[in-house]
């Protein structure tokens, strides 16, 4: 059972290392995201971003340190577990079941934490709603394109009612309108639903539009943590990160 606690961030990761074989692929990790917080997570390819998801959503271990939300320590719990207590993630390339349908992708999660098959059904029908997909809910979710993947997994991460979303690069392989669709989607999430985001994204204009705060990882380590006025301005991510950027525009 959710009991809110008032007085503490909504995700606390606290010092976290992970090391796979003797790699260190993030090492003393610290940051809060506070609620109904947009945070953007950067950095260079390699820099730990997709496994700092995956430790947050229980998905591995850190080899040191702890992660908490609302106050709880996760640090150990199975994903499933902590999807309940309210995360829902996506993936870098979308994963849904593709010989289910759309709408049956959507009741999964549902399901999965704890919902009736009637909630499940009315819930799925409110998610497909937001995210525009009610036309397709009953195509089968492998036949989508990649935009409607995209969508479909950003309704996958709310099948489960979360107070905290991270999406992994939804913006990756999507034209430029597409990608003001996927920006506003996430915008009127957090507005309408007081949903906290931890995103990642390589396209930086996107971060600077919508984040609040950015943190910067380069080589598993955390270099800044700001606004984004802040962050554009050091001149260590600048040398790390948004310098490579400014020669690859």
């Amino acid at each position: 059972m959710w009991r809110w606690n008032s007085t503490v961030a909504l995700l606390q990761v606290d010092n976290v290392t992970k090391q796979f074989a003797g790699l260190t692929a993030v090492h003393s990790v610290s940051f809060e995201i506070g609620v109904g917080e947009i945070l953007a997570l950067i950095g260079p390819n390699g820099a730990g971003k997709t496994t700092l998801f995956d430790l947050i959503t229980g998905m591995t271990s850190p080899t040191h340190g702890e992660i908490r939300l609302n106050g709880r320590r996760v640090t150990g719990l199975d994903p499933y577990q902590i999807s309940r207590l309210g995360i829902g993630r996506t993936f870098q390339i979308p994963r849904p079941f593709g010989s289910l349908t759309v709408r049956e992708n959507v009741e999964v999660g549902a399901l999965a934490v704890g919902m009736s098959p009637v909630q499940a059904q009315t819930h799925a029908h409110q998610v497909l709603q937001q995210v525009n997909l009610e036309e397709m809910a009953e195509l089968p979710a492998g036949n989508l394109t990649l935009i409607a993947k995209k969508r479909l997994e950003i309704a996958r991460a709310l099948s489960v009612k979360p107070h905290l979303i991270l999406l992994d690069e939804v913006l990756a392989g999507l034209r430029a309108a597409e990608m003001e669709q996927a920006l506003t989607l996430i915008q009127t999430i957090n507005r309408e639903q007081g949903i906290a985001v931890l995103f990642v994204e390589h396209v930086i204009k996107a971060v600077m539009a919508i984040a609040q705060r950015i943190v910067v990882l380069d080589h598993g380590q955390k270099i800044a943590d700001g606004t984004p006025v802040q962050v554009a301005r050091d001149p260590e991510v600048i040398a790390a990160y948004l310098g490579q950027e400014d020669k690859s525009a």
